[in-house]
């Protein structure tokens, strides 16, 4: 009896996975917004391009990369992250699997998801470098700060996850 009930449990517990399915559902629903987003800002830059000046021209094209690059940060968690911790995607045969799916795991999804957290942050950074007349030095120091942060812990576990990989083969 008490074996049937563990089945049970086991079967019920590796189940519950699938309550991470509407939070992926959701961000596809984010990434969409985030696309209309894009085109908003892309538009008014056609609008306006006989307007603006070169850096305001060059702030703008910076924000339609950091639309991309946290587009690209979202794809990555709904992919990875459904395929790691939902269920296996099947796409063996398709032929435009992404190669990075096919050595996905919990730890490979952290150190790219790291990465591009850090490509994000410094997009921001190189905004406020361009703007730094508007910032105060504080500011400009905190955004320093973070970004450094993200940056050495991006190597940091990238190189702890180089470790457990060397330990495992």
């Amino acid at each position: 009896m008490s074996n049937k009930l563990e089945t049970v449990f086991e079967k019920i517990i590796f189940g519950s996975r699938w309550i991470q399915a509407p939070l992926y559902a959701g961000l596809i629903i984010g990434g969409i917004l985030y696309a209309y987003k894009f085109v908003v800002e892309l538009i008014h830059l056609c609008l306006s391009v006989n307007e603006m000046t070169e850096t305001a021209m060059m702030l703008s094209l910076l924000t339609l990369v950091d639309v991309t690059m946290v587009a690209n940060l979202l794809i990555m968690v709904i992919i990875g992250g459904y395929s790691t911790f939902v269920s296996r995607i099947n796409l063996d045969k398709h032929e435009d699997k992404p190669e990075w799916l096919q050595k996905i795991n919990a730890g490979t999804l952290k150190v790219k998801l790291s990465g591009s957290l850090v490509g994000v942050s410094g997009i921001h950074l190189l905004i406020t470098f361009i703007n730094i007349k508007t910032y105060e030095s504080q500011q400009v120091m905190w955004q320093v700060i973070i970004h450094l942060v993200f940056l050495i812990s991006s190597v940091l576990l990238a190189y702890s996850e180089k470790l457990l990989n060397a330990k495992q083969s």
